[in-house]
């Protein structure tokens, strides 16, 4: 990398606010959050306006920018498959097939991104929408930053925790205010994704993990073991009944008590 890049950005947009911080070798500070109110579904216009303001305060010169979303911002779906996708382009058709079966059709169009499998083995997709990506890389380009990535909390958070988990059979919850997403293991492959409104209290949570483990595991011998990510819950850590609900947090080593800076936590 040369010097000229050698600061980099993590943004966080969540639905109600974006934050930010900024990495320097091995230092990371945090500039602060702003909260916004969109009236509007969806609500990115406003979340990206918000953060181009944000940067515009805060960069000074050239720089990497790293941008995470909230679950409220992808759609996710899981991809069997399939002996008849040859190519990288196929595949891509073949995720917006399983994706609109799950949606239904959408008038705005959205680009994919698909976790890398082993040939014979589902793979998982995160969808973002075009225009979302669209403004993010004018916003970059307006202020002299280089996009690095955009990704969906969710993978950003498995990949932080992925030495912390069983590896062939699991149920990984993020719930992040508002809304919870659930990926499911089994035998080493993905067996279901999905993403819901949900409060992150102990009541939601606990009736959330109860019906994905009735619907996915009902039969099973084995219970699954379930990780659970609540970015949100500083002060009451939850507290579930299942006695095999494992605590996956970043919070109790935060200097900073901002949901959207343990987020940004998770990019390594």
């Amino acid at each position: 990398m040369s010097h000229s890049w050698g600061e980099r950005y993590i943004a966080v947009l969540g639905p109600t606010g974006v934050g930010l911080c900024r990495r320097r070798g091995g230092t990371c500070e945090w500039l602060g959050s702003v909260g916004f109110i969109s009236d509007h579904f969806p609500a990115w216009p406003v979340a990206t306006e918000t953060l181009e303001r944000l940067l515009a305060e805060q960069v000074r010169g050239r720089a990497e920018l790293c941008v995470l979303l909230s679950g409220h911002y992808n759609r996710f779906c899981r991809v069997p498959w399939s002996d008849q996708i040859n190519t990288s382009d196929e595949l891509l058709v073949y995720a917006g097939v399983c994706f609109e079966e799950v949606f239904g059709l959408s008038a705005q169009s959205w680009t994919f991104s698909l976790s890398a499998e082993a040939a014979g083995q589902a793979r998982v997709a995160a969808a973002v929408p075009d225009e979302l990506l669209l403004r993010l890389r004018t916003l970059a380009d307006n202020l002299s930053l280089r996009l690095v990535s955009v990704q969906p909390y969710l993978m950003a958070a498995f990949n932080h925790f992925d030495a912390q988990m069983a590896k062939d059979d699991f149920l990984f919850v993020v719930a992040e205010p508002g809304r919870s997403t659930l990926l499911l293991a089994r035998e080493g492959r993905w067996e279901g994704v999905r993403s819901v409104c949900s409060p992150d209290s102990d009541g939601a949570l606990a009736a959330l993990i109860a019906r994905e483990c009735e619907l996915f595991d009902g039969d099973s011998e084995h219970p699954l073991p379930i990780y659970l990510h609540a970015p949100g819950r500083f002060d009451n850590v939850p507290s579930l009944e299942q006695g095999a609900v494992v605590l996956l947090g970043m919070q109790a080593a935060a200097p900073v008590r901002d949901v959207l800076y343990v987020m940004s936590q998770a990019v390594n």
